[in-house]
């Protein structure tokens, strides 16, 4: 999987979800190529492990994006450049379940916590921001009327769609406000297409959660093979608010550029949404327009 990416000695990457699956993946691949990688993660035991496999450039720091002040005591052990900075920790749940700081859980994690974090990251990245998101952003809708869902019936699948659909729009906008402070940093996106790597999609129904298991097992590519349009999305020639994914349906194969569509491609949402995680988290994008 390193054939293609060239030489990264000297670069550093922070990771977060770096101990397992893709984020582990694409540590791997990149540590292999001569980066220092820092994972970014919860449990420290698994992080530790992880970067032990990596070898002496690889290092565990704990990070709960499902906590603001945890984002931000992570952010302020980060004194030295950051090559890249991928957002790949993800969170799905069946049920309503709320972060440290009353978000809705998956909003908060998957959304919020990458959005705090990059912005009290982005003067000391250098090169790109990367943030993982979903194919299944293609049927969701930023509700802004009940971004918590404390009105709607919950809904596992729309709510993990609502999230997959931030961060693109997260990317979207946050590529425009780089341009307009002439940052060299370029934010881009990808998704994994079907890949089995121990990330665990619910939908509350058993039976449909079984199928949807037995079928991963079955037809889903690796880690590996999911870690791909990440790694072209961090390394590749690809333009700034770039989406990569599996060339093969989208769900598998070698990573390519995909074409976006729907919301994802909406400006004033991508702007409103911006705003109204900057209210949320209290956490504002850090350069001045040129």
């Amino acid at each position: 999987m390193t054939t293609h990416i060239p030489d990264q000695t000297g670069r550093t990457a922070i990771i977060t979800g770096g101990s397992s699956g893709i984020g582990k993946a694409t540590a791997m691949a990149l540590a292999a190529k001569g980066a220092r990688v820092i994972l970014a993660v919860r449990d420290q035991n698994r992080g530790r492990a992880a970067a032990a496999e990596m070898g002496g450039l690889a290092e565990s720091r704990p990070l709960d994006l499902g906590s603001l002040a945890s984002v931000r005591e992570f952010a302020d052990t980060v004194d030295a450049p950051v090559d890249y900075l991928i957002n790949n920790a993800g969170s799905m749940t069946s049920t309503l379940r709320h972060t440290a700081d009353g978000f809705e859980s998956q909003f908060g994690t998957n959304h919020l916590g990458h959005f705090a974090l990059t912005n009290l990251l982005l003067g000391r990245v250098t090169r790109r921001v990367i943030t993982v998101s979903s194919t299944n952003y293609r049927n969701a809708h930023i509700d802004f009327e009940d971004l918590q869902w404390q009105r709607r019936p919950y809904r596992p699948f729309g709510a993990y769609g609502q999230t997959k659909l931030a961060n693109l729009l997260f990317t979207r906008e946050l590529q425009r406000r780089l341009d307009e402070a002439g940052s060299p940093v370029l934010a881009t996106a990808a998704h994994p297409g079907w890949a089995a790597t121990g990330f665990t999609m619910t939908t509350g129904k058993r039976l449909l959660d079984r199928t949807l298991a037995l079928a991963t097992r079955l037809l889903a590519q690796t880690a590996e093979g999911g870690a791909r349009p990440v790694l072209l999305a961090t390394v590749g020639d690809v333009p700034g608010a770039g989406f990569c994914g599996p060339s093969r349906f989208g769900v598998r194969g070698p990573a390519a550029l995909e074409e976006l569509s729907g919301e994802a491609l909406d400006d004033e949402i991508a702007r409103k949404l911006w705003e109204v995680s900057e209210r949320l988290t209290r956490v504002e994008f850090p350069m001045p327009a040129a």
